[in-house]
């Protein structure tokens, strides 16, 4: 399981015409899932996700969580953190779990975030989207498990 952590000052999802989702500040977060991926694993970077400390404090230090400012998160789904580019010039991403795999293991991330304290909003599992990011600093971590 991965995802790709930013800090945003706003975010927001668009499917069509849409908004399915908007947040101020907080954390959007591409969530791609692997073949072998499980449950636990899901708690584990839920739990991580939701206590790392990537907010400034009022010295400038990154010693705030997502918690402790009270901000939100936009969870999308993305199996393209999957890719493998390491023969020729098309991706692969046999590495991504099947949609009927991962669609569960997703709603599960969801709902592990929501119960360490972290308001939680999400895109449409398969559809197309618009992803808008106003990361902040920019400030974007890789968290794997």
């Amino acid at each position: 399981m991965r995802a790709l952590v930013q800090r945003v000052s706003s975010a927001g999802v668009t499917v069509g015409d849409r908004r399915i989702s908007h947040i101020a500040r907080g954390l959007l977060i591409l969530l791609g899932i692997g073949h072998n991926d499980t449950e636990a694993q899901a708690r584990f970077l839920a739990e991580k996700i939701a206590n790392l400390r990537i907010f400034e404090d009022g010295g400038g230090k990154t010693n705030l969580s997502v918690l402790d400012i009270r901000g939100e998160a936009i969870v999308v789904s993305q199996f393209t953190l999957y890719a493998d580019t390491t023969k020729g010039r098309r991706p692969s991403f046999i590495d991504a779990a099947s949609p009927a795999a991962a669609q569960p293991l997703v709603e599960k991330f969801i709902e592990l975030l929501q119960g360490e304290g972290v308001p939680t909003q999400k895109g449409v599992f398969g559809e197309h989207m618009h992803v808008e990011i106003h990361n902040d600093g920019p400030v974007t971590v890789w968290v794997e498990r």
